[in-house]
């Protein structure tokens, strides 16, 4: 939206991950609030004096927020209130602090195991997974051998997330609207 700036480009104001996002890592998109993009959030944050996270306005949690979002996009909506609400509890520079921890994780993982095909894969799993699941997983992948190759470097990094998010019965990966 056209004169909508924010100071945190890594956690939008309704509460997605942009720097969790394949977009943002791929350099598609520089995240909530560089005027880019129509928002009807951010049109809703200006209404309201310019709040720079949702829970920090008066009405939230507002209408918006009374239903999880059914689908996703290129990005997970199954974290967003919890988020949001994380963000809320700790401070918004703390969770910033823990979602740059998240984003170094998945630096790693597209460095070093990615086989061309893990990219998004990798962006839901660090995404969904709590920050302490991450860390866990990632000891187990960085014992992974680097003499392997990337394809059976990378297999293995994604069994190893896939058995982190089956602990909590977690399925990696994006929900699409069925065609029809």
């Amino acid at each position: 939206m056209k004169g909508f700036e924010r100071s945190n480009p890594l956690f939008s104001l309704c509460g997605l991950n942009c720097g969790l996002c394949p977009m943002f890592v791929g350099r598609y998109c520089g995240g909530c609030g560089h005027g880019s993009q129509a928002c009807a959030i951010a049109r809703c944050s200006r209404e309201r004096g310019n709040v720079e996270y949702c829970f920090a306005c008066a009405e939230y949690p507002c209408e918006r927020y009374a239903n999880e979002a059914q689908y996703d996009s290129f990005i997970t909506y199954r974290r967003q209130k919890a988020d949001l609400e994380r963000a809320r509890q700790i401070g918004a520079q703390a969770y910033t602090l823990e979602l740059t921890e998240k984003m170094r994780a998945l630096e790693t993982l597209l460095a070093g195991y990615n086989d061309g095909r893990r990219k998004r894969f990798f962006c839901v799993a660090v995404n969904l997974l709590e920050l302490e699941e991450i860390r866990e997983a990632m000891q187990q992948i960085k014992a992974i051998p680097e003499d392997l190759p990337v394809r059976q470097r990378s297999a293995m990094a994604v069994e190893a997330l896939k058995a982190m998010a089956a602990r909590r019965n977690l399925e990696l990966k994006l929900r699409k609207k069925p065609t029809k």
